[in-house]
């Protein structure tokens, strides 16, 4: 954590994210999992809730030690990372499931279970750890908060879901006792399938040239730009009483011709007030202007017959100036971080499986991944109720994504990999589909858990923190459909008939 203890405490405490963004998101959180966890584990389930409970309280103990404060952007970060920390247990479990149905005891299947999961646990973590570890190295303030959260809850993870879990199981075996993990609809879902994806491909590669074509004209559409990319001027105001954000939101929209991201800061009368109305325009005048039209807009709110003098020097608290030079860095600041995550993720997918096929096939999921997102912020931002801006939100958005997804993906390929030696000979669209339809149940399930979560974060964390849910709402939906439809299909159609993992040549 060296990098972390450069950036200064100014920049790991202050939020640019809505403040109600709180633990109520947890609670609701937690109250989902551990319902989807008995339901679809039975009594297993309370082990997963167990190791999830203790990753919470770890990883609070560890952000309260390092003298971290845990802001809305580090909440955000624990809802998310609630989510994805399911998936270790729900990845051990599934295999425990599979090793029962082959009629192995629950010792043995338990066993089992942990020795075969511990590859594609080790593997989707650390590709989710690497884009959290650039964000963290890249991002400032409410982003930095975010990825340091999501980093320490990455790395508890795998403590709790593999020793923790492991170690509840063992003393529970150990007293001539097992834990269920099938339930009623469990076994429906958990049968496996044997659905053709790799038959459907050549329609999925044509989505996907539409999804590349779309998302290369989303530049030229243009998109709206966040305060930190395109400059703007933050004002923080004190009133008599309690106010409503939203309320005020709306009030300055129509004094500005834009919404302005509105912010509680400390206490529940004050707030703070970020504009870009007439950042781009120069003048000796342009800054009384906008103070003038923000006194406007603001009258109502403060007691009747307050001069715009008297809340110059007594209701604003402070102002400050976000530039456009200091935009470009953020920019270019972003445009590294995501461009230097796809590498070093790519870069260890070649490393792990020796295969150039791996990587290519998580290259054009990842581009997949991001251009679907890019598309909706670009040809949607006009049509729906809450900002779809561009910003150091949606990066975090876009890093998070790219991890979810490559997560997702080297679940299937690790599987690939497994079967192609189970079967050799076999051509590989069988292998592929093989694979596909093993892990479908954990691919439902985990991607369930994260929508969920993200969706309670989408409707519960305020205006602000909207666009950052909406994208990774996308993300997941688009993540899962690619590691299945995008990046496993490649590695039939490339490399001329070469097995999965091998130099041999298969039918």
């Amino acid at each position: 954590f060296f990098f972390f203890k450069q950036k200064t405490a100014y920049e790991m405490r202050i939020s640019d994210w809505s403040s109600d963004v709180c633990s109520s998101d947890l609670g609701i959180s937690f109250l989902v999992i551990f319902a989807l966890m008995l339901l679809y584990f039975n009594t297993g389930g309370w082990v997963a809730n167990i190791a999830l409970i203790l990753n919470l309280l770890f990883t609070i103990g560890v952000l309260s030690a390092l003298g971290f404060t845990l802001t809305a952007p580090g909440i955000a970060g624990l809802v998310l990372t609630i989510g994805m920390a399911v998936d270790t247990n729900v990845i051990i479990f599934e295999r425990i499931k599979e090793e029962l149905t082959k009629g192995k005891n629950y010792s043995a299947a338990v066993n089992e279970g942990y020795k075969r999961s511990l590859a594609p646990v080790l593997d989707g973590h650390i590709t989710t750890l690497l884009t959290a570890i650039i964000l963290a190295y890249f991002g400032l303030g409410p982003v930095l908060g975010f990825a340091t959260t999501q980093i320490i809850g990455i790395l508890l993870s795998l403590f709790c879901g593999i020793l923790v879990s492991r170690l509840i199981s063992d003393w529970y075996t150990n007293k001539n006792r097992h834990f269920e993990y099938f339930t009623k609809i469990s076994k429906v879902i958990f049968n496996h399938t044997s659905f053709k994806f790799i038959e459907y491909r050549k329609y999925a590669y044509m989505l996907s040239a539409v999804i590349f074509v779309l998302g290369i004209a989303s530049f030229f559409h243009g998109f709206d730009e966040g305060v930190e990319f395109a400059g703007g001027r933050s004002y923080t105001v004190k009133f008599d009483k309690a106010v409503d954000p939203e309320q005020i939101r709306e009030d300055l929209k129509t004094v500005f011709g834009e919404a302005p991201i509105i912010k509680t800061v400390d206490v529940k009368n004050q707030v703070n007030i970020t504009t870009s109305f007439k950042i781009k325009e120069t003048g000796n005048n342009v800054d009384a202007e906008v103070e003038r039209k923000l006194y406007e807009g603001l009258q109502k709110y403060l007691p009747a017959g307050t001069s715009f003098e008297t809340f110059e020097t007594s209701y604003k608290q402070g102002s400050q100036t976000v530039l456009p030079t200091i935009s470009d860095d953020l920019k270019a600041g972003a445009t590294k971080a995501t461009l230097f995550a796809v590498l070093v993720i790519c870069l260890y997918i070649f490393i792990r499986f020796r295969d150039w096929r791996y990587s290519l096939g998580s290259i054009v999921a990842l581009m997949h991944d991001v251009f679907v997102t890019l598309i909706v912020f670009s040809f949607l931002k006009d049509f729906v109720p809450f900002p779809l801006e561009i910003d150091q939100h949606f990066i975090a958005a876009i890093l998070t994504v790219i991890g979810f997804s490559m997560n997702d993906t080297v679940i299937v390929y690790d599987r690939i990999r497994e079967d192609s030696g189970m079967m050799k000979g076999a051509p590989n669209a069988a292998v592929i589909n093989r694979a596909i339809n093993e892990t479908l149940s954990r691919t439902i399930m985990t991607s369930v858990t994260v929508f969920l979560t993200i969706l309670i974060l989408f409707i519960f964390g305020g205006e602000v923190t909207r666009g950052f849910a909406f994208a990774m709402l996308i993300g997941v939906a688009t993540g899962t459909y690619s590691s299945i439809f995008v990046a496993a299909p490649f590695l039939v159609d490339f490399g001329g008939g070469r097995a999965l993992g091998s130099k041999e040549k298969t039918k």
